[in-house]
């Protein structure tokens, strides 16, 4: 089988020290922190290797059993502390190993799990095959069923919902979409009917044609944004709470009468139904559209392909 191409790294590394250019020295970590770290403050190797971009935490503990990893030119044992200052330099086996892994973009269908299977439903790494790759995929990458050894969902998408959903084999895609510092935004369409608050309209809220009360068996199901007060849409942009947390502000506008467009920057299940359920609302239809700069395009619904060398999140 013929690998695929190499892929510019993360965060790029240092030029290898030595005669043998077998090594490469790890990055320092980019951007601002919130605390500088003390010269004698030390974490776990595996943390620090994740934090600097080179890998996650389970690729570290593997390269480190591997003896891949060499701190201070020694090699490294498993759990091990390091401080700030200590140099870590990574074997290039380590990079050949990652230039081989690769990330699907999966047009998840209705019906299909995210993760593991359950209640007698398919997970979608199930439609991972050849028969199922997009005929339009022209990137330059070749199934094997050895892609799927470590292939897992990054980010989740619940059953009832479809649309874009990432399953990477590389540790660096899932911190990046799923770490606990990720931002990255994600953009839904979704198809909403309206139940009303239990409460008559007032104020702002009343106006020429609007309803006071809703009967629960009888839903709006057309022109929603005619009778959904604007205060409520407020509220779905900032000042909604679930679990007793706030929820981070949120873009969401009309796109067309029954229909809403949601921007998030993060995932807590089933957070926009939820939402929703707070101002009224129900959610008929939901489908991601994007992650970061990556869409879902014209990829068709249970079809997938590769994420291409040149894309980014």
């Amino acid at each position: 089988m013929q690998k695929p191409p190499a892929r510019t790294p993360v965060v790029p590394a240092s030029p290898a020290s030595g005669p043998s250019g077998a090594i490469r020295r790890a990055p320092a970590p980019a951007g601002t922190l919130t605390r500088v770290a003390g010269p004698t403050d030390t974490v776990r190797l595996n943390k620090r290797m994740a934090e600097r971009g080179l890998c996650s935490r389970r690729e570290a503990d593997d390269w480190i059993a591997k003896g891949w990893v060499k701190v201070n030119g020694q090699v490294a044992t498993m759990g091990l502390q390091v401080k700030p200052t200590d140099r870590i330099e990574i074997d290039k086996k380590a990079e050949g190993q990652q230039a081989t892994q690769v990330t699907i973009l999966l047009n998840k269908p209705m019906g299909f799990v995210s993760g593991q299977a359950e209640d007698g439903h398919e997970p979608a790494v199930t439609l991972f095959t050849a028969q199922n790759r997009w005929r339009d995929d022209n990137t330059r990458f070749f199934f094997h069923p050895s892609q799927l050894r470590g292939l897992a969902p990054a980010g989740r998408l619940d059953i009832d919902s479809i649309g874009l959903l990432v399953l990477t084999q590389d540790g660096r895609v899932a911190r990046q979409l799923i770490g606990e510092d990720s931002v990255m935004e994600k953009e839904y369409l979704v198809r909403v009917s309206y139940l009303g608050t239990g409460e008559p309209l007032r104020g702002a809220d009343e106006r020429p044609g609007a309803l006071r009360t809703i009967h629960e068996n009888d839903p709006v199901t057309t022109n929603v944004q005619g009778v959904f007060p604007p205060a409520m849409l407020a509220r779905l942009r900032h000042g909604l709470s679930l679990d007793g947390q706030p929820l981070k502000p949120a873009q969401v506008d009309w796109q067309n009468p029954e229909q809403l467009r949601f921007v998030l920057t993060e995932g807590k299940k089933r957070q926009i139904r939820r939402m929703c359920e707070l101002v009224g609302l129900k959610v008929v239809g939901l489908q991601r559209v994007r992650i970061g700069r990556v869409m879902l395009g014209n990829l068709p619904v249970g079809q997938w392909r590769y994420l291409a060398p040149h894309e980014r999140f």
